[in-house]
């Protein structure tokens, strides 16, 4: 989709980037396949806000995805592609010979009219999925899952790709657009092709408005609160941190600091990590 800039009739437009949807084809979702989803807003069921900067925002109702892809060798028509409010891809309506609607992550290059299938022997093309043991080296996939019959977890943002780069034993080595080489079980279901509306990233949103549109509210910096407030908080002015080190609100090492469990489970599995 095509990137353009506006106008500066405001001050919020002036460095304003947008996409033209260009790819969608309806602007109203299939009433069966949506529902209410309660927005928790950062809260855990006690009312404690354990994510901050969450709340507000205009209202959405959420799409039922078909991750898992467990209709087989039951070919299904692209229908319409669509926006979907709760995820930066877009999605697209697939109709099956018995008149049964899915949802599906779009791959880059879907149009209507197509016909997909998932099975084990699907042939290798755009928005087919099938076991990675069937997938040969080298080819791109997405919505890869984790565990066999879990459904798809794996490189599901807008503009998003994994390769196969390997095969040994039971296991298939992936190389993750994080740059993570890690390796999954060949039972694992993937999705040929990569992930839809790939110029996502590029888009700027010109003002503070279009954000808390989006269910973020204002992340206000730690050197501008009071002491009791955080720790990079107090002085007069415009003062440092006083700290050797940047760190949480609640005196965590932050910025640069590896996060990743020492004793994850799935350590065993991941053979190179950024993190």
């Amino acid at each position: 989709m095509p990137v353009y800039l506006y106008r500066a009739i405001t001050a919020g437009m002036r460095n304003r980037i947008g996409i033209r949807f260009t790819e969608i084809t309806n602007t109203s979702p299939t009433k069966s396949l949506t529902h209410y989803n309660h927005r928790s807003k950062g809260r855990n069921n006690q009312g404690i806000i354990t994510s901050r900067h969450r709340g507000g925002g205009h209202k959405r109702l959420y799409r039922q995805i078909d991750f898992k892809r467990n209709k087989l060798a039951a070919v299904g028509s692209v229908t319409s592609i669509e926006y979907d409010p709760n995820r930066n891809a877009h999605i697209a309506l697939l109709t099956y010979a018995d008149s049964e609607k899915r949802y599906i992550l779009q791959p880059n290059g879907l149009r209507v009219g197509m016909q997909l299938v998932a099975d084990e022997n699907a042939p290798i093309q755009i928005g087919n999925a099938l076991p990675l043991e069937r997938i040969p080296l080298g080819t791109q996939v997405h919505n890869i899952e984790l565990h066999p019959g879990s459904g798809g977890k794996l490189v599901r943002a807008a503009g998003t790709v994994a390769q196969l780069i390997a095969k040994e034993g039971d296991l298939i080595t992936l190389r993750l657009p994080s740059k993570v080489t890690r390796n999954v079980s060949k039972k694992c279901w993937a999705t040929v092709g990569q992930m839809g509306n790939v110029d996502f990233s590029k888009i700027r949103s010109g003002k503070a408005g279009r954000t808390r549109w989006l269910g973020r509210t204002p992340h206000v910096r730690g050197v501008v609160m009071n002491p009791v407030d955080h720790p990079h908080g107090g002085g007069e002015g415009r003062s440092p941190i006083g700290r050797p080190r940047p760190v949480t609100p609640w005196g965590k090492p932050a910025l640069g600091v590896k996060t990743r469990k020492a004793k994850k489970y799935s350590n065993k599995l991941v053979l190179n990590t950024s993190r």
